[in-house]
């Protein structure tokens, strides 16, 4: 490893880059990287400092749909990819991947990582806005993504079928890695607390992540006397245009059908409280709260997509519903709600699997060989 081997970082919020990135960075570091870290800082700043990392603001917006600002960020992105010059930089997720290869395609960085971390709400929804942009990504794609020093990192493989059926990258330019991975040392198993099944569903609160499935299929459980807790962990996200609104989350709590707990970072401490996780998703890249719950001895119930079902092996370690059917999200809350050897079981299952299959050392492993091959 060189001294001046330098990799820098461009992933939109400082909490994104903290809750999927802050380890591999961290081991980064250890084998002799120069990390740098640009993000939009809101409340993580001094934590990414504390690494040692040299953490540079910016002011990308996930939202941002005015073309003077996004062409300023993309011009921020240059001047910042000239002054640092990097040897690696690694885009994480679309606006990142888009606006990062540009920058990196102008000021000539030597290796390009672009990471899908899910394609998220303009390949899921079927609004004419979405489906323009769909198109827009799509022809970006092929032009920024096949360039001879550009590599790209997807999380699952349903998602790389589809990148190669859209022709937006070449094969061998494309490497699956599953996931961030889960610190199974962190995530481990605990017993269940006494008491009526608490069932949790931890995500940022958008519709797409069938958080709305989970109210209604938490009140028709509850309609048929079934008793227990349904919790919601985590913030609306006001820059997606799927998120659900604070004043609706705020009714569903006053409502008593469903806890909203809102932003929460002692995810160990949720997952011991819990009995089931849910996310009845209805796409994802590879959802580390399910790595993680998995890790967690939890049993899962999630939905038969790309994505969840790379965590969830069906009637083994959890159930896979159909996307938007709350009969069959309520049926298979119910099963496991009713029957705790179940729970334990699956529970078990899904640490073998997360350990095996999951765990943060094989990821970190598989990206800084990736890393480390690019400079070698």
């Amino acid at each position: 490893m060189n001294s001046d081997d330098k990799i820098l970082f461009l992933v939109t919020e400082d909490w994104a880059f903290c809750s999927h990135r802050l380890v591999l960075a961290r081991e980064a570091k250890r084998r002799g990287f120069d990390v740098v870290v640009a993000t939009r800082v809101s409340r993580h700043g001094k934590q990414i400092e504390a690494e040692g990392f040299k953490l540079i603001p910016i002011r990308m917006e996930r939202s941002g749909r005015n073309p003077l600002k996004e062409l300023l960020t993309i011009w921020e992105l240059v001047r910042i990819y000239k002054a640092e010059r990097p040897q690696i930089v690694h885009h994480v997720a679309m606006k990142p991947v888009l606006y990062g290869s540009l920058a990196a395609m102008v000021t000539k960085v030597p290796h390009v990582i672009n990471a899908l971390i899910g394609l998220g709400y303009i390949f899921i929804s079927n609004k004419w806005k979405a489906i323009v942009l769909r198109k827009f990504v799509t022809h970006a794609f092929r032009f920024l993504l096949n360039r001879a020093n550009s590599l790209l990192i997807i999380q699952n493989a349903d998602d790389k079928h589809l990148m190669l059926q859209l022709g937006v990258i070449n094969r061998v330019r494309t490497i699956l890695i599953r996931g961030s991975g889960a610190d199974t040392h962190v995530f481990s198993p605990t017993q269940e607390l006494p008491g009526i099944p608490t069932i949790v569903l931890a995500s940022r609160m958008l519709w797409d992540k069938g958080v709305g499935e989970f109210v209604e299929a938490a009140q028709l459980l509850r309609n048929k006397g079934v008793n227990a807790r349904f919790v919601l962990v985590g913030d609306a996200d006001t820059e997606n245009p799927a998120s659900v609104l604070p004043s609706q989350l705020k009714a569903w709590n006053s409502s008593g059908v469903v806890e909203w707990w809102g932003w929460r970072e002692d995810m160990p401490e949720i997952f011991a409280e819990s009995h089931i996780v849910c996310l009845p998703s209805y796409r994802e890249g590879l959802p580390k709260v399910l790595i993680e719950a998995a890790a967690s001895a939890r049993a899962i119930v999630t939905t038969d997509v790309p994505g969840c079902r790379e965590i969830v092996l069906d009637g083994k370690n959890g159930f896979l519903v159909p996307a938007r059917s709350v009969i069959a999200l309520a049926d298979a809350l119910g099963k496991l709600i009713k029957d705790r050897d179940l729970r334990g079981w699956m529970g078990a299952n899904g640490r073998e699997l997360a350990i095996s299959e999951f765990s943060i050392e094989k990821v970190l492993s598989q990206t800084l060989s990736v890393y480390e091959g690019l400079v070698a």
